[in-house]
């Protein structure tokens, strides 16, 4: 059972649906279509366009938030595998077919699948499009070989139903609920797998302030899942997933990421300086500093392109010139990153409260 949680979703539904129902699986399959009080036409654009349908159940609650959604419709589901995807993302024929295979093995609860970009229409698409390939797609990679895979997107992932269930279900004390189940599943002593040909193409917001504000609410759910499992972080008895995964998690995807704006104005204070020493002692003196701090800034540049192009060739069918924008996205969407990251620090030592919000869907998922 695919189930697709919605809200304001009128401009996609009906395609994501259709892109579900041609999906190449030898098994029964139906979608549970479960629209979350959206202000706008989203239950009844899908009410109209697959009435009658015997694969397709649309059904509609007041609003509670994505994991109520979902949970409405793990309850409905019939089958005992569960694949989940946000209403704005396009499978490829193959996804569920992928997404399903690895579940064979009864030690797997969950699977994760392969999140791309699939609005590639400016800058801020296409670093996101790089983002994805050589950060999140990287990782899951490697937290595969070690058995501690973070977060199932919830763009494109597979559960078993009776464990899901067994743990809770989806929860709604986090804004990242994809993660906070992820975590319960390894925590109730299930594998996590990653189907790296499970592709889906999601709509990326195409503006630095609505990138900000989707950021924003990941990182925020990420402090609060890190805190939630904090438990869990250096315990032996949840395996990788606490001696490795969750260290991480603090480590590389918070603390670090909330301290990185200190190196860039360390390179600042480096070119100021130059410039001081300049005016101070001549040119001579300068341009040793000068070239000291470009060299080291230039190494740092290319090994960062490097590992984007291991990342790349691990992704065949990938776009690489998109590496060469590595360079460019170090001077702007690198600097949104840590500015979501610390407010997201700021909201939770505040105590303020973070709702889910939602972006505009523009239907622009094929666009690459």
């Amino acid at each position: 059972t695919v189930i697709v949680p919605a809200f304001r979703e009128a401009k996609v539904i009906e395609r994501t649906v259709t892109s579900l129902l041609a999906q190449q699986y030898d098994g029964p399959l139906d979608v549970v279509v479960v629209d979350d009080g959206s202000p706008d036409d989203t239950y009844a654009v899908a009410r109209r366009a697959f009435d009658g349908n015997p694969r397709v159940t649309v059904l509609s609650k007041s609003n509670g938030g994505k994991a109520t959604a979902l949970n409405v419709g793990i309850a409905r589901a019939r089958a005992d595998i569960i694949v989940c995807l946000d209403a704005d993302t396009q499978f490829e024929p193959q996804t569920v077919a992928e997404l399903v295979a690895p579940l064979v093995d009864p030690h797997v609860g969950a699977v994760a699948g392969n999140a791309k970009v699939g609005n590639r229409l400016n800058l801020v698409t296409r670093w996101q499009a790089l983002e994805y390939v050589t950060s999140q797609n990287l990782d899951r990679r490697a937290f595969a070989l070690l058995d501690c895979i973070t977060v199932v997107p919830g763009a494109v992932g597979a559960w078993r139903k009776d464990v899901v269930q067994s743990v809770g279900g989806f929860r709604t004390d986090t804004l990242a609920e994809d993660q906070d189940l992820t975590l319960a599943v390894h925590r109730a002593g299930y594998s996590v797998a990653y189907a790296e040909r499970a592709i889906a193409w999601t709509e990326a917001p195409d503006t630095l302030r609505g990138l900000a504000r989707q950021r924003f609410r990941w990182s925020f759910g990420t402090l609060q899942c890190a805190w939630k499992h904090r438990d869990a972080l250096f315990r032996r008895r949840y395996g990788t997933v606490g001696t490795v995964a969750l260290p991480n998690t603090w480590l590389f995807q918070l603390v670090l990421t909330a301290l990185s704006p200190l190196a860039d104005l360390l390179f600042v204070y480096g070119l100021i300086s130059a410039w001081m020493t300049w005016r101070s002692f001549g040119e001579s003196y300068a341009l040793v500093d000068l070239y000291q701090i470009l060299i080291f800034y230039a190494v740092f540049l290319v090994t960062d392109w490097l590992g984007a192009v291991v990342a790349f060739l691990m992704e065949p069918d990938e776009e690489y010139s998109l590496t060469w924008l590595i360079v460019l996205q170090r001077f702007a969407y690198r600097q949104v990153m840590y500015w979501v990251v610390v407010r997201s620090f700021v909201a939770a030592v505040r105590g303020r409260a973070v709702g889910w919000g939602s972006l505009e869907r523009k239907a622009t998922v094929g666009a690459r």
